[in-house]
């Protein structure tokens, strides 16, 4: 049975035998029988990981006292959860995601450090307007919106594609007002340059 450690758009946390292209990190929030308790993260700093980096290796998923390893299908749903770049792993991704993002919010200055964006972050993930309205016209390539049946559907190049486990299938275009999934301020890095790692059509 597989672990309760897959993450969707939505944020949720589910669980899925599809292996996932990158590795998140919320905290520890699994016990000793590695389910997970009620709490959904464990600090302001969620991001986003390679799956191998310069060999290290654990032993086993969800072991006692450590993190919870989480699992995205591609760096889009990532950051539709509002996971961020490491530091570490993928450095040269969080100068850009950090640049892009300086860009997009003028008050964390021109390199704010990484504290500065997860506040910033986290205040979007889960303050009142974590879903927001926008129009298709406002929305740059890489955002997820709300589709009808409450579905994840990923804007891209003038179409959406209905999101899965599995991958992307094509879905009828939403009109109107969108209700966004993806944080306010990572749709602005993506407007401002951002280019998540892959493609999620490769």
């Amino acid at each position: 049975m597989p672990l309760q450690n897959r993450v969707t758009p939505f944020g949720e946390i589910v669980a899925d035998p599809a292996r996932g292209s990158l590795m998140g990190n919320r905290g520890r929030l699994h016990d000793g029988q590695k389910r997970l308790g009620r709490a959904r993260w464990r600090g302001r700093a969620w991001i986003s990981c390679l799956l191998d980096f310069k060999g290290r290796h654990r032993p086993e998923m969800m072991m006692p006292r450590s993190y919870t390893e989480l699992f995205f299908s591609d760096e889009w749903v990532a950051l539709a959860a509002g996971h961020r770049p490491c530091a570490e792993c993928r450095r040269a991704a969080y100068l850009e995601f950090r640049e892009a993002l300086a860009r997009a919010c003028p008050t964390l200055g021109p390199a704010p450090r990484a504290a500065e964006m997860d506040r910033l972050l986290h205040e979007a993930r889960t303050g009142p307007d974590a879903r927001w309205q926008a129009k298709r016209a406002e929305l740059p390539d890489g955002t997820f919106v709300l589709g009808e049946d409450a579905v994840a559907l990923l804007l891209w190049r003038d179409k959406m594609w209905r999101w899965t486990s599995q991958g992307y299938e094509p879905a009828a275009s939403v009109t109107g007002a969108l209700t966004v999934l993806t944080p306010r301020p990572i749709t602005g890095a993506l407007a401002a340059g951002y280019a998540p790692l892959g493609h999620p059509f490769m």
